[in-house]
């Protein structure tokens, strides 16, 4: 075997003759099939060797391979091989003698780079590792052979010169000595560097909304009778501060007014006594958007119930655990969300945990909340993947929140996702009528909204209209506290349900009017006498603000007085000093047939001017301002985000909780955000 090495060291040492390019040709087909069949012969002899255990087909000994290679290459030159074609075939064999499974022998033998003159006879001496696979030899030949076969179809040089001197064998035979020195080189080399991550997906304008049009000016004369539903949900602002703290304008259809006004607390006067739960109190004024036009301002107040006076809740937390819950501000933030809501919980509610991601189940059965670590440790193991059977978790949260009904007590679901369900039904008028058929059962529904990107609204304003129950967006862990743990009684303890509004506007008084908000919760006028009919629910203590603006007749308006018949209903309200009567309709907890309440709006519930306003009153039309702005502005005439800031700082009043400052950073913020986000990359 030395020698055989010492014969190829010699013969590469050589200079090659010139041949033409027939020679050069034929000596390198002649090459390839000596060494095909002496790779062939090779791989059918490492069969029977045995030299390092048992005999496999997974291994090549470096010796026979070794020997087809000299012969083939000593054969190459003595067919008087062309100097391109000599420096082809020694460069398959420096390939082939660099191969690391090829040059590997078990410890004590002797290496190819020991055999250079004058090398030292222990240098070579190393660790075995294990030999490549047969596939991962062919694949490094086969690698070397078509680049050699690529290098052989280049062009001659134009002026031969003489015939190029082959390096020595001793710098490669070195290199290959070093490369054998470290094992763990020589592992490396077989495996393919990875590419750089990809940066994280970031979900980005893919937010669901319903779409929805500003309510109209309506002529008096045409359509007297406003109806809705009143709404205490607040999503809406949460998501619009969201987007104005990132720089850009949030959606039209994300902003709704009614919870852009609603969202604040008023201290509206509040009614005497539960029987009566509701006082409205209304404000007319003069509109700061357009001369000559009024507001009517009307301004409910829930009875308040204390914490301690309230009834024992059934609650069943469901919790989206799915893979687009994975981001910082969805799944972490209502885990934490829910601890803060749980710190508020007395002992005798009880809180189960139904999760789904891909299919549904319990994580928790009903637990006392007195096992407040027991709550706690199921919450903090929660983990996001997978797809979002959002449809099968409803309904195993509906079933589990039935089998622990507190009977006179308060019994909800609190929905916490982003609302990409994609498995089972997601369908929104499916889920919809199964909502509004468990609702009979007196379990009601509360929806949290979490994250940015790919929230949808829409399916959860759906579910929560038909739920019995409210909606809520969570942004931060500040508005977790005070959806949660500030406004927990009213959120849970229902004082009336169905509760509807409707006002009808005197013809003989005014001549137009509009509603600002509510697009989305019109009645028809037959409805509001229909209880069959639902609509929203009111919570204790909470505070509902509805506003119209309208025109006094005899002033103009935005709509032409009609040419024909104009004049037959301008007495037809008899009182010219009633501007409109208001009804407000609601059954009580329990109770299928509603109650009524009614008062008229004269000019003794007028003022003069817009600072003689009450301070509340002043700060929510400056809300709402706010809201119409952001959707356009299309009926607020010259109006700027600097009137807002002053009409919101004259009515800042007492802020404990900085609610209201906030709203004025969000106007100033408003003044430069950008219509559309830039792309994340």
């Amino acid at each position: 075997m030395t020698g055989d090495l010492k014969h190829l060291e010699k013969a590469l040492r050589g200079s090659a003759p010139q041949a033409g390019r027939r020679a050069k040709r034929a000596a390198l087909e002649a090459a390839m099939r000596a060494f095909d069949e002496e790779t062939q012969k090779n791989f059918r002899a490492a069969q029977g060797n045995a030299r390092a255990g048992r005999p496999t087909g997974k291994r090549l000994m470096g010796g026979h391979f070794l020997k087809g290679l000299i012969d083939m290459t000593t054969q190459a030159i003595n067919w008087k091989f062309a100097a391109t074609g000599a420096a082809s075939a020694a460069a398959i064999a420096i390939a082939a003698l660099n191969l690391p499974g090829i040059l590997h022998k078990p410890a004590g033998e002797t290496t190819v780079a020991m055999l250079r003159p004058g090398a030292d006879k222990t240098a070579g001496r190393q660790a075995p590792v294990s030999p490549p696979s047969v596939m991962e030899e062919k694949v490094a030949m086969d690698t070397a052979i078509s680049r050699n076969r690529l290098a052989m179809k280049a062009p001659a040089p134009a002026t031969p010169g003489p015939a190029p001197r082959f390096v020595t064998a001793a710098r490669p035979m070195a290199y290959a000595k070093r490369k054998m020195a470290h094992p763990a080189r020589v592992a490396a080399s077989r495996v393919m560097p990875e590419p750089m991550p990809a940066p994280a997906y970031v979900e980005q304008g893919r937010d669901r909304f319903k779409h929805f049009s500003d309510n109209p000016v309506k002529l008096v004369s045409e359509a007297p009778v406003s109806t809705f539903s009143l709404d205490v949900d607040t999503a809406s602002y949460a998501f619009v501060r969201r987007a104005l703290m990132d720089g850009v304008l949030p959606p039209r259809d994300a902003v709704r007014a009614e919870e852009i006004i609603n969202y604040f607390d008023y201290d509206y006067p509040a009614p005497a006594d539960r029987t009566k739960p509701f006082r409205a109190s209304v404000t007319v004024l003069p509109s700061p958007w357009r001369a000559g036009a009024k507001l009517m301002h009307i301004g409910v107040k829930g009875y308040e119930v204390k914490q301690a006076a309230r009834p024992p809740a059934n609650l069943v937390f469901l919790i989206d655990t799915s893979g687009s819950m994975q981001s910082p501000d969805k799944l972490p933030l209502l885990i934490n969300s829910f601890r803060l809501m749980l710190s508020s919980l007395r002992d005798d509610d009880t809180v189960s945990i139904v999760t789904y991601a891909g299919s549904a189940g319990t994580a928790l059965p009903p637990t006392p909340v007195k096992q407040r670590a027991k709550i706690l440790s199921v919450l903090e193991n929660l983990t996001a993947g997978g797809s979002t059977a959002g449809g099968e978790g409803i309904r195993q949260a509906y079933a589990l929140a039935g089998q622990a009904m507190k009977k006179g007590g308060v019994n909800r679901v609190i929905l916490a996702t982003d609302g990409d369900f994609n498995v089972g039904i997601s369908d929104p008028e499916r889920l919809k009528d199964f909502v509004a058929e468990k609702r009979k059962s007196g379990v009601s529904l509360t929806v949290l909204g979490f994250g940015r990107g790919n929230y949808n609204d829409a399916l959860m304003q759906a579910l929560a209209q038909n739920g019995n129950g409210n909606a809520l967006y969570i942004d931060t862990l500040n508005e977790a506290r005070k959806a949660l743990v500030q406004e927990l009684t009213g959120n849970l303890f229902t004082i009336a349900s169905d509760v509807k509004v409707q006002v009808e506007f005197n013809p003989a008084a005014v001549s137009e009017y509009r509603l600002v908000g509510y697009e989305t919760r019109k009645l028809k006028r037959e409805d509001f006498n229909n209880d069959k009919v639902d609509a929203g629910d009111i919570g204790a203590g909470h505070a509902v603000t509805a506003i119209y603006e309208f025109v006094p007749r005899g002033r103009k308006g935005l709509i032409d007085a009609p040419r024909y018949g104009g004049n037959r209903t301008a007495n037809a309200g008899g009182k010219s000093d009633e501007y409109a009567f208001v009804k407000i309709r609601y059954k009580l907890p329990g109770e299928s047939k509603s109650r009524l309440i009614a008062r008229p709006v004269t000019i003794k519930d007028e003022v003069k001017t817009f600072g003689q306003a009450p301070e509340d009153v002043r700060f929510s039309i400056a809300a709402a301002s706010f809201a119409q702005l952001l959707r356009g502005g299309r009926y607020t005439g010259a109006l700027t985000w600097d009137d807002i800031i002053r009409m919101g700082r004259g009515a800042k009043g007492d802020d404990p909780f900085g609610y209201r400052a906030e709203f004025l950073n969000l106007a100033r913020l408003a003044r430069t955000a950008q219509a559309m986000q830039p792309l994340k990359k």
